[in-house]
C-alpha cells in the first residue's frame, strides 16, 4: 500500500470515529426505529481484529453445551444436515468485484482485518456422527474444486449447490461419501462483478422448485443499475427443468433462505445498505413474498427514500414493501434455520436461529453472535434472544465470526459455522433451556 493510501486511509479513520450510535433506539421487531439520515464524507468504520478462542468457547444458555465439532476448515460458510444425519459444509471465497470509490478500498482494508486469513477450499466437506457424541467419526472431502460455493439443498437424490455462477446438481447415494460424478449445471447464476458473491439456496416444502437468492452489485447502484440485472433478487428455479422466474425484487443482500415448518413458506435474512449513518439501514428477517419488491436501491423499510440514488423510481417506490423483522443495523446476518419438531422445548421451541457475521461499518460493534427469534402460528413472535455469544472479547477483538446455521431435529443440536476461526461449534441440550434470558439488542 503506498504512503499516500495509508494518509487517506489514517485520515478516513479519524472522520469515522466521530459517528456515534444512539443507544436508546430499538432496531429489532416489526416496527424498528428508524433515525434521520446521516451521510458522512466517510462513513464509520470499525472491525473487531482476530484473537482466536484460545482454547475457550461460545456461551450459551443455561442447560445447553458448546463443543467444536470440527476446526481447521477452509473457510466454512453455509451447512447442510442430510436424511441420514451427515452433515456438509460449504467451503469457500469468492467475489471479484474492482474497486470504484477511494472509500471502497478503504472499506476493504477495513474488512480484511476481520476475515480469516486462509483461502477458501471451493469444496464441501461431509462429516458423520452416527453416535452422536460430537466427535465426527468420519470427516472426508464429498465434492471437490467447485467455484465459491456456498448455498446446498437435497432432494430426491440429489444434491444441489450454488456455486457463485451457477447452480450445480450432483447425485448422490445415501451414506455416500465422495463424489467424483461431474455435476451437471441446473441454472447460471449472475456472476458478473459480483459485489455480493454468495448464492444462498432453498428447496420448496414439495421439492418441485428450488430458491435461490442473489445479492447486489453494489451498495446502492454507484456501478449503474446495468449491472444490477436480476441482482437483488430470489429466483424460482423448476428443479426438473431449470426454467426460472424471479419472485422478489429490490431484496439487496439474501444471504440465507430457509422454509419455516408450520406455514411452509419462504423466508430469508437480507443484508441492507450502508453508509447512511450507523443505525441505518437495519439489516432482516423476512418471508419472501412472490411478486414483492422490497425498496433497494431506491428506498429503505418500506417506502423510506434514499436520497443517494438517480434517478429516483417513484413508480416502483410506491409498490415497496417493509419487512417482516428488524434483527439491528449491520449484523451482518448471513445464517437462517428454523427450530423444527419442537426445537429444543420451551424457550427455543419454535423460532428461528440467525448467525450474525458482525459489522464493520459502525463504530460501536453489533452482531458477531447467534440470535433466536421466537416464532407462534409461522410469524415472527416477540423480541430476539441471544443464542450464542462470546464471539467478542471484552476489548472488542473477534474470537469467531458466525455465517451458517443448521438445526438438527433428529439429534437435537444446533450447528454453528463460525468462518474466522474455521471451526464448526455444535450446541447441545443438557438441561431444560431456561427461559430468563436477556433480551437481545
Amino acid at each position: 500500500m503506498t504512503k499516500a493510501l495509508w494518509t487517506t486511509l489514517a485520515a478516513a479513520l479519524a472522520l469515522s470515529g466521530c459517528e456515534g450510535s444512539d443507544p436508546g433506539l430499538n432496531q429489532t421487531g416489526a416496527q424498528p426505529d428508524l433515525p434521520a439520515i446521516r451521510e458522512t464524507l466517510v462513513p464509520p468504520m470499525n472491525i473487531a481484529t482476530p484473537a482466536g478462542w484460545n482454547g475457550e468457547a461460545p456461551t450459551v444458555p443455561d442447560g445447553f453445551t458448546v463443543t467444536a465439532f470440527a476446526s481447521d476448515l477452509s473457510i466454512p460458510r453455509q451447512m447442510l444436515i442430510l436424511p441420514n444425519g451427515d452433515v456438509l459444509v460449504s467451503e469457500g471465497r469468492g467475489g471479484h468485484a474492482p474497486a470504484l470509490r477511494p472509500k471502497d478500498i478503504i472499506a476493504g482494508v477495513i474488512k480484511k482485518r476481520g476475515n480469516s486469513s486462509g483461502s477458501g477450499g471451493n469444496r464441501i466437506t461431509l462429516l458423520r456422527d452416527a453416535d452422536n457424541n460430537g466427535q465426527p467419526e468420519v470427516r472426508t472431502v464429498l465434492i471437490d474444486d467447485l467455484d465459491a460455493p456456498y448455498g446446498l439443498a437435497y432432494v430426491d437424490g440429489f444434491l444441489y449447490v450454488a456455486n457463485q455462477g451457477a447452480l450445480m446438481r450432483f447425485p448422490y447415494e445415501e451414506g455416500q461419501t465422495e463424489i467424483t460424478a461431474p455435476g451437471e449445471e441446473v441454472a447460471k447464476l449472475p456472476s458478473a462483478i459480483n459485489h455480493h458473491w454468495t448464492k444462498s439456496l432453498a428447496a420448496s416444502a414439495d421439492g418441485s422448485k428450488l430458491y435461490v437468492g442473489i445479492g447486489s452489485n453494489s451498495n446502492v447502484g454507484e456501478r449503474g443499475m446495468n449491472v444490477e440485472e436480476e441482482r437483488a433478487v430470489v429466483w424460482e428455479i423448476d428443479r426438473a427443468t431449470g426454467a426460472r422466474r424471479t419472485i422478489a425484487r429490490g431484496i439487496r443482500n439474501p444471504t440465507a433462505l430457509a422454509i419455516e415448518p408450520t406455514s411452509r413458506a419462504l423466508w430469508a435474512v437480507v443484508n441492507e445498505r450502508d453508509e447512511l449513518g450507523p443505525q441505518l439501514v437495519p439489516d432482516y428477517l423476512t418471508q419472501v413474498q412472490d411478486g414483492a419488491f422490497y425498496g433497494w436501491p431506491y428506498s429503505y423499510w418500506g417506502k423510506n427514500l434514499d436520497p443517494r440514488v438517480e434517478p429516483q423510481r417513484p413508480d416502483l417506490v410506491e409498490t415497496a414493501i417493509a419487512p417482516d423483522y428488524a434483527l439491528g443495523s449491520h449484523v451482518a446476518a448471513l445464517g437462517l434455520s428454523f427450530a423444527t419438531d419442537g426445537g429444543f422445548g420451551g424457550t427455543f421451541g419454535q423460532g428461528a436461529f440467525i448467525g450474525e457475521h458482525g459489522s464493520w461499518n459502525r463504530q460501536d460493534l453489533s452482531g458477531y453472535k447467534v440470535a433466536f427469534v421466537p416464532f407462534q402460528d409461522g410469524r415472527p413472535a416477540g423480541e430476539p434472544v441471544d443464542f450464542a455469544t462470546g464471539f467478542l472479547t471484552g476489548d472488542g477483538q473477534a474470537r469467531g465470526r458466525p455465517v451458517g446455521v443448521a438445526f438438527d431435529a433428529q439429534k437435537r443440536v444446533l450447528l454453528v459455522a463460525d468462518d474466522l476461526s474455521n471451526t464448526v461449534w455444535r450446541i447441545a441440550q443438557g438441561e431444560p433451556a431456561q427461559a430468563s434470558l436477556r433480551p437481545a439488542r
